[in-house]
C-alpha cells in the first residue's frame, strides 16, 4: 500500500505487492478500513472512489506544504515543520559543525535519550474519553479484598461509559514480572514497574486501577510522586490480620504459618499501613459490606473529584 498526502489531502493507491482493494468487491487480504471525511480514497486508476467520516489523522501536519509519502509505512520525507511540531527549540544545542543538535539526557542506566512530545496530549485523550486519567491504588493485606473491590469498580465505572483498566498483582507477576521474587528488594521493583504502566494509563485518559498489597510505605509514596497531585488515589483495605487470614482464598496463610512459604506479609514480613489514604474501607470481624457497596463509595469520591467528567 503507498500513501501520499498532497495538499491536506489522503492518496491511497493499491501496489502490485498489496492486494488492498479489488473494483469488484472487497479482498480477505483486507485488513483495515481507513475512513477520513476530506480524504479519497482511490484504487488503482479508473477504479472507484471511496469516501468516508473519520476525522483525518493528518490535521498536525496541516501547516505544511511539503509533500509526505509513506510506502510500506516508511517515511521517505517530512514537512519543514514537523520538528518544530514534535520537539521543543529548547531541546537543541548548536555543535561544533554549527548544525542544531538535539539535546539528549541520562535517566538511571539509560543514555542519549530524548523525550518526543506529540501535539495529542492528555487533555485530548481526556476530551476523548470524557473522564480524566488517574491511578485507584488499592492497598492491604493478602485476603482483603483488593481483586474484589478491583472488579466491581471496574464494572460500576464501565456501567457509567467510563474506561478502566486493572493492573492485578498477581496478574501482572504472569507476565511484566515473572522474573522477580518475593524478596523486599524485588518487591520493591515489582511495585516501581507497576506504578510506572499506571502512570502511562493515567496520562492516556484511563482510570488505572491497581491492585496490589504493596506492602512498604516508601514504594507507595514513590509511585504517588511519579502522578500529578490529586491523580494518585489511595485506597486501604484496613481489614484485621485474622479475618484475612480466615478468608485465606489461596491457603497461602496456612502454608505460610507451615513455614513452607518466607516472607509472607503479615506473618513474617511487615505491612506498613498508609498514613494518609484518600479513602479507607475498614471491615471489621463479623461485618463484611459488598463489593459493591465498596465501590461505589469510590466512584462517589472519584465524582466528587471531578474525575467522572474531562
Amino acid at each position: 500500500m503507498i500513501g501520499v498526502v498532497v495538499n491536506k489531502s489522503l492518496i491511497l493507491r493499491s501496489s502490485p505487492e498489496f492486494d488492498f482493494y479489488d473494483s469488484s468487491s472487497f479482498s480477505g487480504k483486507l485488513g483495515f478500513l481507513l475512513k477520513m471525511p476530506s480524504a479519497s480514497f482511490n484504487s488503482l486508476p479508473g477504479g472507484p472512489q471511496v469516501r468516508s467520516s473519520f476525522s483525518a489523522p493528518i490535521q498536525a501536519m496541516e501547516g505544511s506544504r511539503t509533500t509526505s509519502s509513506f510506502v510500506n509505512d516508511k517515511v521517505d520525507s517530512f514537512p519543514t515543520d514537523f520538528h518544530q511540531s514534535c520537539c521543543n527549540s529548547d531541546d537543541n544545542f548548536t555543535g561544533n559543525d554549527g548544525k542544531d543538535t538535539l539535546k539528549t539526557s541520562t535517566v538511571g542506566n539509560s543514555t542519549n535519550i530524548l523525550w518526543h512530545k506529540c501535539s495529542v496530549e492528555k487533555s485530548d485523550r481526556q476530551e476523548l474519553l470524557q473522564q480524566k486519567g488517574c491511578v485507584i491504588w488499592i492497598t492491604g493485606l493478602s485476603g482483603s479484598g483488593k481483586s474484589t473491590l478491583a472488579c466491581a469498580l471496574c464494572r460500576g465505572l464501565h456501567a457509567r461509559g467510563k474506561l478502566t483498566y486493572i493492573l492485578d498483582g498477581d496478574n501482572v507477576r504472569h507476565g511484566l514480572n515473572r522474573d522477580l521474587s518475593f524478596k523486599a528488594e524485588d518487591r520493591a521493583e515489582n511495585i516501581r514497574r507497576i506504578g510506572e504502566v499506571a502512570k502511562l494509563f493515567a496520562d492516556a485518559g484511563v482510570i488505572c486501577i491497581a491492585s496490589l498489597i504493596s506492602p512498604y510505605r516508601k514504594d507507595r509514596d514513590a509511585c504517588r510522586a511519579l502522578l500529578p497531585e490529586g491523580a494518585f488515589i489511595e485506597v486501604f483495605m484496613d481489614v484485621p490480620l485474622q479475618v484475612c487470614e480466615a478468608r485465606d482464598p489461596k491457603g497461602l496463610y496456612k502454608l505460610a504459618r507451615a513455614g513452607k512459604i518466607k516472607g509472607f506479609t503479615g506473618i513474617d514480613d511487615p505491612y506498613e499501613p498508609p498514613l494518609k489514604s484518600e479513602i479507607v474501607l475498614q471491615q471489621e470481624v463479623g461485618l463484611c459490606d459488598s463489593a459493591e457497596d465498596l465501590a461505589e463509595i469510590v466512584i462517589t469520591y472519584l465524582d466528587e473529584k471531578g474525575y467522572l467528567e474531562p
